[in-house]
């Protein structure tokens, strides 16, 4: 008993955290929950990306996958996002119950999500006035500028009606344009769209594939060396490794990814998240207009 309310003052710890956490123009606050799942703040807006917080015994039991360490929040926790952007529709990214607590409690959220994933947020309970598709041809504008754009897990897959199965986003908050990437590998064309959009805060796969973990079903995603290249190709001011971390039998060590950045591109800023951690960053030189 003690274990558990221990564990849930943690949780309660960390909304509050986000809730009272102070963004000036020209920062975002981040806090990374493990795999693809983040937590940003810029301003006064606060936005969910592929929020997984099942517990582990239902992760299990529902799916035969064991987390590497606890939600650092319970869905029936998440209260306060303004929007949640879904890259695609696995488990790990589009996590069912997670979205059914948001869309219950969270009135005001947003929700967005490729085309492939709306059958599934509909029902469980995301009302159609709530949710936009990722439609990588669109820019959608409101507390932040949106912009899906392609990725290629494994393959850039395209539905029937023309839109693209998985997804990262390019966001605009408080001053600063971050790139969540999704579950992808680097194609043609990535680094130099990146480049124009001119990202400040760079959120990168490296657990990278292989064929052992192909013949499990597992789809892959750029390795550490590709993210370290893409990072210092596309002139990120920032690269923070994500999906490397929750699931044994998909995992990287950062430090691999630290030490090819180190070697190789040693004025390329980047930060490994610690769990829980509160990551404040400030863009340089912006100007509120």
């Amino acid at each position: 008993m003690r274990n558990r309310t221990a564990a849930n003052d943690a949780r309660n710890a960390l909304i509050q955290d986000i809730d009272e956490t102070n963004v000036p123009y020209g920062m975002v606050a981040l806090w990374c929950l493990g795999q693809a799942s983040f937590i940003v703040k810029g301003g006064s807006t606060t936005i969910y990306i592929d929020p997984f917080t099942i517990e582990d015994a239902l992760v299990e039991s529902r799916h035969g996958l064991r987390r590497a360490y606890p939600s650092a929040v319970r869905p029936e926790d998440i209260t306060n996002a303004d929007y949640c952007l879904i890259t695609h529709d696995h488990v790990d990214h589009l996590d069912p119950d997670t979205i059914q607590a948001m869309a219950a409690q969270a009135r005001e959220t947003l929700f967005f999500a490729p085309a492939c994933c709306r059958e599934m947020m509909l029902g469980r309970g995301v009302s159609p006035d709530r949710l936009h598709i990722a439609d990588t041809g669109k820019e959608y504008s409101g507390q932040a500028i949106i912009k899906p754009i392609a990725a290629a897990h494994e393959e850039l897959s395209i539905d029937q009606d023309g839109f693209h199965e998985y997804v990262g986003y390019i966001i605009r908050l408080n001053g600063v344009t971050l790139y969540h990437a999704g579950d992808t590998l680097i194609y043609e064309g990535l680094q130099a769209r990146l480049r124009e959009e001119e990202v400040d805060l760079g959120l990168l796969p490296i657990n990278g594939r292989d064929f052992y973990r192909g013949e499990r079903g597992i789809v892959g995603n750029m390795n550490y060396r590709e993210a370290a290249e893409l990072a210092n190709g596309a002139g990120f001011k920032m690269t923070v490794p994500m999906h490397y971390d929750l699931f044994a039998g998909n995992a990287e060590r950062p430090g691999y990814f630290v030490d090819y950045v180190y070697d190789h591109f040693p004025s390329l800023p980047i930060h490994v998240m610690a769990r829980g951690e509160r990551f404040i960053y400030a863009a340089a030189g912006a100007v509120k207009s």
